[in-house]
């Protein structure tokens, strides 16, 4: 088996913009995303980062060039092999990572990132469609609060739960880590 770690949209609009991640608490979030890249380096995974993009100037929000667009800090500043950007929730879509996931003969994806119930799902889906092997780390994925009745810890739950019944293994980054060993 040959895996990759992609890192979805771990951008600063989810820790200081208007989609703050609300569970896991972003800090605890970015602090196991960040194990999760040290982690892969250090067993030689190669490091795939994500960044949604909005091409428009008057899109909103992760339009390309503001700081909420930027890469967060926590894995900007870590070895990486490639950044992919993208513009649907799924990572596959018009973009170049199934090319570069066939070019580097990756048959499995281990998934951190942003937002569990967009994003995090959408790219395990395609890539679980492809014929990849998936794992989600759960405790190094999160989300927002959706509105008073789905809050963020039920959304990432439920979501969670959903995946691990067919789409992909769960895993928390410290087993994940431990098994690279």
């Amino acid at each position: 088996m040959t895996s990759a770690l992609v890192v979805i949209d771990v951008q600063n609009e989810y820790v200081t913009g208007g989609l703050p991640i609300a569970y896991p608490p972003v800090d605890d979030a970015l602090a196991r995303i960040g194990e999760a890249v040290d982690a892969a380096n250090a067993a030689g995974v190669p490091v795939v980062l994500v960044r949604h993009t909005e091409p428009d100037p008057d899109g909103g929000i992760f339009v390309a060039g503001t700081p909420g667009w930027e890469l967060h800090d926590v894995v900007a500043s870590r070895p990486h092999d490639v950044v992919v950007d993208k513009q649907l929730p799924g990572s596959f879509t018009g973009t170049s990572l199934g090319e570069w996931v066939g070019s580097h003969g990756v048959d499995h994806l281990v998934i951190a990132g942003w937002m569990t119930h967009m994003c995090v799902d959408s790219t395990t889906r395609q890539a679980m469609h492809l014929g990849l092997g998936v794992t989600v780390l759960t405790d190094a994925t999160g989300t927002i609060d959706i509105s008073d009745d789905l809050p963020a810890h039920l959304v990432h739950r439920v979501e969670l739960g959903v995946l691990g019944s067919g789409f992909a293994a769960l895993s928390t980054t410290s087993d994940w880590a431990a098994s690279l060993a």
